[in-house]
């Protein structure tokens, strides 16, 4: 920001300096010709014409001159302070020129200049030229008037009309420059105030970055940080190192210098995640460098959480496209089993038991095709259908058809439940899922070694949210495996895929539903659903 600052007040002051260069040639004219007017230097131009006049003219134009310098150099006030001055140059040459005769062509040659650079400053090509005009005008003013008067003027026209010829073309060329050099500068404008706020942007996006950016040289010093690299590395990125060079990569994050330095030797990166001060979530930390010949790095950030959940959002649509997949090759074997026990529902030769295990492969059929399209909405993000269900009645039922379909043995199954309608708002297809997951887990994880299962299904309102636990009174689950319960894939079990309890809580965030692990005390496991109560609104 101060290398665009700096450009700019560079390029501001470009007409500030050309006056000041333009006053101070003036300054060094009139001191010419003041030492030549007061000193024995005096003597080479011989014998003035008019001693009082070049006095006067001498005196008058060095203080004007002065007058000039000091307060003549006001950007804003340019066109007429340059008009302004160089009609005095003209005036004052003009009368030096009369006055003195023996310095014509040097005080000719001088307002070459004066002309020149009033040219190149005055914004408009008639002005340029009118000051070369009043300078010609001058110039054969005063030789005609000379010559009208002194029959010894030593000049000929011709060199009057060589420096008029020199004062229009050097008048107009200079013109000509300082018109390009005037869109040059406003061109110059423009780019550098394009720089000067890209640079801002730039700067405001790396400073807001949620990844971290770090910049170290060779020496590990830290030149850069934003500021979510400053949260993540605490007090050890403030401050600078006992040479002046910044804070120490190596005092603010060992590891994280260690990492770079394998880096910078070519060896593998360590890809681990690590926390680089507490309280702060793990970075997978990116190394590259700033430019290819340069020592200087670049260290990024990226914290550890958003790198899983982006692995796992690859990793669900990769899952949802192999659930449709799937869901076709499911759904054809169903539709068959179910035309076949309507076939063999129509038997008169089976008798009542048969029956009723064909009622059970109907009624299977039917739940294992509705957990396939629960599958498949939850790949396709296709919202739930809440409707309004009692807990009670839903949980009785539950577990009556649970106990009729499953063979759970010496294992027991048993709702709890109050003598009040639990009402919710909720899509009982989903819930039906859900809950058949919970108590799945619970039958197959919740039991203490050589001793049965023990599963209750309790309903009950807490603050006012109908609530249903799924309680079993097995061994717990340690506090290492309940963080990561919820995740896809995650399971303790060979035999599991890790997506039961994953499914059963997007169902639930589907319902507006919360799906968490409640620890019992006492020893066993508790999953917790919250759901929304009858008087919420249902999604649109």
């Amino acid at each position: 920001m101060r290398q665009a600052q700096s450009l700019l007040s560079r390029i501001e002051s470009v007409p500030r300096r050309e006056l000041y260069f333009f006053a101070l040639y003036r300054l060094l004219e009139a001191g010419i010709l003041a030492a030549l007017m007061f000193s024995p230097l005096g003597e080479v131009l011989g014998q003035p014409r008019h001693p009082e006049l070049g006095t006067a003219v001498t005196i008058g134009y060095l203080s004007l001159a002065l007058v000039l310098f000091f307060i003549g150099r006001s950007v804003r006030w340019l066109t007429w302070i340059v008009f302004a001055s160089v009609c005095i140059d003209v005036v004052a040459a003009t009368l030096a020129t009369h006055a003195l005769p023996g310095a014509t062509a040097g005080i000719a040659m001088m307002l070459l200049f004066n002309v020149s650079a009033a040219a190149l400053l005055l914004p408009s090509t008639r002005m340029a030229l009118a000051v070369a005009a009043l300078a010609i005008v001058a110039l054969f003013g005063e030789y005609f008037f000379t010559t009208s008067h002194d029959n010894s003027n030593g000049r000929s026209v011709a060199e009057v009309i060589m420096f008029a010829v020199s004062y229009l073309a050097l008048a107009y060329l200079a013109h000509q420059a300082g018109l390009k050099a005037r869109a040059s500068q406003a061109l110059a404008d423009k780019r550098g105030e394009e720089v000067a706020n890209l640079f801002e942007v730039n700067e405001l996006i790396i400073r807001r970055m949620r990844t971290g950016v770090l910049v170290v040289d060779a020496d590990n010093h830290i030149k850069l940080a934003n500021e979510a690299a400053s949260l993540l590395l605490g007090d050890g990125a403030d401050g600078q190192g006992a040479d002046g060079k910044g804070a120490s990569l190596l005092h603010a994050a060992p590891e994280l210098a260690r990492r770079l330095q394998r880096w910078r030797n070519g060896w593998q990166t360590d890809e681990t995640p690590l926390q680089l001060s507490p309280e702060q979530p793990e970075v997978q930390p990116r190394f590259a460098r700033l430019l290819a010949d340069s020592e200087t790095s670049l260290i990024f950030l990226d914290d550890a959480t958003v790198v899983s959940r982006r692995a796992e959002s690859l990793t669900l649509a990769a899952l949802g496209r192999f659930s449709a997949s799937l869901a076709h090759e499911i759904r054809n074997p169903l539709a068959a089993i179910n035309y076949a026990v309507q076939l063999l529902e129509e038997s008169q030769q089976i008798t009542d038991g048969d029956r009723r295990l064909l009622q059970i492969i109907h009624q299977q059929c039917q739940r294992t095709n509705g957990i396939v399209e629960s599958v498949l909405g939850l790949a396709r993000r296709e919202r739930a259908t809440p409707e309004h269900v009692d807990l009670n009645t839903f949980a009785r039922r539950f577990v009556d058809e649970y106990q009729q379909t499953l063979s759970i043995e010496t294992d027991t199954l048993e709702p709890i439940i109050g003598a009040k309608p639990v009402p919710a708002l909720v899509d009982p297809r989903h819930l039906q899922q859900i809950v058949t997951v919970l108590v799945q887990n619970a039958l197959n994880y919740g039991r203490l070694p050589g001793e049965s299962a023990r599963i209750r299904v309790r309903v009950f309102n807490a603050e006012g949210r109908p609530t249903l636990d799924v309680m079993d009174r097995g061994p717990g689950i340690p506090e290492a495996v309940a963080a990561q319960l919820f995740r896809p894939f995650f399971t303790t079990s060979e035999h599991g895929t890790g997506l039961g309890l994953y499914i059963a809580r997007e169902l639930c965030r589907a319902n507006q539903a919360t799906l968490e692990y409640v620890p019992v005390p006492g020893g066993g496991s508790c999953f917790r659903i919250t759901l929304p109560g009858p008087s919420a609104l249902l999604p649109a």
